[in-house]
């Protein structure tokens, strides 16, 4: 009987999300103006009655660079989804690319392919140093794939001090001692630990070893003693994901991992405990998908819901709980 109330409710879900997807991309099909998915972020409400704090005004202040790590093929079909969605609510956005455009895109001296991706975020990491250093105080890699909700990231960084060497992200564990954030569930550099980044590539101290671009950026992090910050919420649950939500939020029969579960730095948790209320990001996110997630993020709203998460309050959980 559980099982098959399990299975309803699994079908239930499916079916609304579908239906969801199915009705958005009918809207997208005629042609209707994407402003009503986008409001100026000071238009927008707060989210589930969230309150005023000194957090709150804190995060205000802090300074978030957001590049884009893109190519020419992908501006309509991706990037310029990700530039009517999320992007409007960093401070800087720059989107790098091989060829400069007037979407606008930056040159890099690179070529495109997965076989450069290291050379070009180590490209766009000296380009960022050079021309905008001190126009943010923390620098998000994101790919033209991935939803990022900027407030959420903004209260997460404004805990921390952009001049002492840091690094956030979806922490993995293999082949780097420290670990290292996931590529394609973003991550973030503290001011200095850019500054780290370019200096281990002047002094030779870090190279381009590999193509695998998160992992190779690790080693250099590690290397440069650049501290792999624990992105958790207070309960525990991760704010970076690799991956859509539905590949977390439904609890899975027993059976192996997936990968990148076993790559996890931190005990991986399925089903809805998975996900922090306050996530940061979320990975493989095309196209129609973006307005869903901007939709979803910024304008449903159940009335009368009485939002009881506090972000700041105290509980302790195993920080230290590793993947066995």
């Amino acid at each position: 009987m559980k099982t098959m109330r399990r299975i309803m409710c699994h079908v239930f879900f499916t079916t609304g999300l579908m239906m969801g997807f199915l009705s958005l991309h009918c809207m997208l099909d005629s042609n209707l103006s994407m402003d009503v998915f986008v409001k100026d972020v000071g238009h927008e409400g707060k989210a589930h009655g969230e309150s005023n704090s000194s957090a709150d005004e804190s995060s205000q202040t802090t300074r978030i660079l957001c590049w884009i790590m893109t190519e020419p093929k992908n501006l309509e079909s991706r990037t310029k989804h990700i530039k009517e969605t999320w992007a409007k609510r960093c401070n800087i956005v720059l989107y790098m690319s091989s060829v400069e455009t007037d979407f606008p895109t930056v040159q890099l001296n690179v070529s495109e392919g997965r076989e450069n991706l290291y050379w070009k975020t180590i490209r766009a990491f000296q380009y960022i140093y050079q021309h905008h250093l001190d126009e943010a105080d923390w620098f998000l890699k994101a790919d033209d794939d991935t939803f990022v909700v900027v407030e959420n990231l903004r209260y997460l960084l404004s805990k921390y001090d952009t001049e002492k060497p840091l690094y956030l992200g979806r922490r993995f564990s293999p082949f780097i001692r420290q670990g290292y954030m996931s590529g394609g569930a973003g991550y973030v550099l503290s001011k200095e630990a850019l500054r780290r980044f370019i200096k281990g590539f002047d002094t030779g101290e870090c190279v381009h070893f590999s193509n695998i671009e998160d992992m190779a950026l690790g080693k250099c992090m590690e290397t440069m003693k650049v501290e792999p910050v624990d992105s958790r919420d207070v309960r525990g649950r991760q704010t970076f994901h690799p991956f859509p939500p539905d590949q977390y939020l439904i609890k899975q029969l027993p059976r192996s991992r997936p990968w990148f579960l076993t790559y996890d730095y931190y005990t991986p948790v399925e089903g809805p405990n998975c996900c922090s209320d306050l996530a940061v990001s979320f990975h493989y996110i095309r196209n129609v998908q973006m307005y869903v997630l901007e939709y979803l993020t910024y304008h449903l709203r159940p009335f009368g819901y009485n939002y009881r998460f506090n972000p700041d309050e105290k509980m302790e959980f195993n920080a230290a709980s590793m993947t066995t």
